[in-house]
């Protein structure tokens, strides 16, 4: 999937073929921000204004703008894969934090 990126955040874009438009909205931040266009150009501006129209807001609001990803995660993968990714960090005297985040960057580089 094709996403749109622009000072940090990151944006979808779908298509309604009934409406005859694009839009999208920012993703992995809790508040909702949309935008469209009717041309790739124009919905790529129409993201690009709306995540300055949000930074803006934010600064006038004196609040902190969301981040898209805290840096932390919880994952359940249940007990037996836990217990073989641990002692397979314990094997590579790493912590599993460790462990898992360079399983993360080999599979998304």
């Amino acid at each position: 999937m094709q996403m749109l990126k622009y000072k940090g955040y990151i944006g979808s874009i779908e298509a309604s073929v009934e409406d005859g438009v694009l839009f999208g909205k920012l993703e992995f931040i809790q508040p909702l921000i949309n935008y469209e266009g009717e041309t790739v150009a124009q919905l790529k501006a129409a993201f690009e204004e709306a995540v300055d129209d949000y930074l803006t807001y934010c600064e006038s609001q004196s609040t902190e703008p969301a981040k898209p990803c805290k840096g932390s995660f919880n994952v359940r993968i249940g007990h037996d894969l836990h217990l073989s990714a641990m002692v397979t960090a314990k094997e590579q005297n790493i912590s599993l934090n460790d462990f898992v985040k360079k399983q993360i960057e080999r599979a998304v580089a």
